[in-house]
Parts: structure tokens; sequence; C-alpha cells
């Protein structure tokens, strides 16, 4: 069966689950596989596994240490638009990453402690929440720093400019498709500033696999294919 191997068909098949069983941390090395047709999507699974066993407590300020302070995850300030920045498995060598690359190492290590977290999609910064206090959010680009909602509104406007309109619905948590998504805009993004019309294709791909996707990114697909042919 090609699922079994093809990485886009063992995408289309993991985002079709219900999304309470998407496995985030299989999607987004799977998003990877397809800059590294190499990559072992199963041994780079380990490799979370192995992250969460140097956790000295299971706990939001022990998953904060471990991976911001002990191993040195950051923000790439210096080359934000480097690819290499969303895939999972050069986050994970590098320790760099864009704001949702990180989180997504965060939540699915915290997922492995045992450490409710929940992705917030703000616009222009991704953040992370704590599911037993709503009110603490962690910004995995600022080394883990620990934000209130004053804190997170900053970071916005910061991002956005003074005068624009901050709504409180951009900290809601948000489902692992709308995290999926996310990230693959984000290549969509690099794609396009890069010119790279290979790469934008595959990234159109699947982004039109996941489920709700807008008509408007098969139509860029459709034109994309066409160029290619």
């Amino acid at each position: 069966m090609q699922g079994a191997t093809d990485p886009t068909a063992r995408f289309v098949e993991a985002v079709a689950e219900r999304e309470a069983a998407i496995p985030l941390d299989r999607v987004a090395f799977l998003i990877a596989a397809h800059a590294h047709p190499t990559l072992d999507v199963d041994g780079a699974l380990t490799r979370l596994d192995a992250l969460a066993e140097l956790a000295g407590e299971p706990t939001l300020d022990g998953l904060r240490r471990l991976l911001f302070r002990d191993l040195g995850f950051a923000g790439n300030e210096d080359d934000y638009y480097d690819p290499r920045n969303s895939y999972l498995d050069d986050v994970l060598d590098r320790r760099v990453g864009i704001p949702i690359s990180l989180a997504v190492v965060m939540l699915e290590v915290g997922r492995r402690l045992g450490v409710p977290l929940a992705g917030v999609s703000m616009p222009g910064h991704f953040l992370v929440r704590d599911k037993v206090d709503p009110e603490v959010f962690v910004d995995p680009f600022a080394r883990g720093l620990v934000l209130d909602r004053r804190g997170c509104q900053l970071r916005f406007h910061g991002v956005h400019g003074v005068e624009a309109t901050f709504d409180p619905a951009f900290l809601d948590p948000v489902g692992k498709l709308a995290i999926v998504d996310r990230m693959l805009a984000n290549l969509d993004g690099v794609a396009v500033r890069a010119g790279d019309v290979g790469m934008l294709a595959w990234v159109l791909r699947l982004r039109v696999a996941v489920p709700g996707s807008d008509e408007a990114v098969a139509r860029r697909l459709a034109a994309v294919q066409a160029k290619l042919n």
C-alpha cells in the first residue's frame, strides 16, 4: 500500500483521523519528510520520547527548564525564513526554530510527560497555553518565557503595530488541524519568498489535504502544477 511508504499518502491518512486522534508529532515529521526523503519518521518520534525521559519533573516548569535552559531551544532570530526552522527533525538537530515548530516540540514532549498544554494560534506569533491555569502562556520563541494576557497582547502589538486591534479570542486554544495548517502556511510563505516552485507544489498538496482547506489553496496548486508541467 502506498500509504505505508509515501509521506504524502501517510500525511493524508493521518490528518483524516478524528481531530483528537491526529498524531501531531508524526504529521510534523511527515511534513519534514517531503524535504528530507530519507527521514525515518518512526525513528524521529523516538527522539521526542528521549527528550521526555530527560525531564527532571513532569510539570510545565520542568518542561521549560529542560527545553529552554538545559537544552537551549530558542527562536531563530538571525534567519527566521530558513525552511529548516519548520522541519521538526532540523529543529531537534539545531535546537532553533520559529514559534510554531518550537511549540510543537513543547506540546509533544509535554504530552509524553502528562503536562496538559494547548497551542494558541495568535496572529503573527504562535504561543503555548497552560490547560491547568489558562491565564498562563509560554512563548517558546523567547526561550520559554512565561506571559500573562497583557504580555501576549504586547507580543501581538510588537508584530502588528500599536494601532492593530487585539481580539481576546486570539488567545483561545486551537486544535491539531489548525496547527498543521499554520505550519504549512508558514512553509507556503517560505517557498513563495524563495521562489521555489517545487517546494511550493508539495506544500500546497499537503495544504489541500487538510480537512476544511480553502478552495483558493486548490486553485493555487493547480496553477503551480500547470507551471511545472
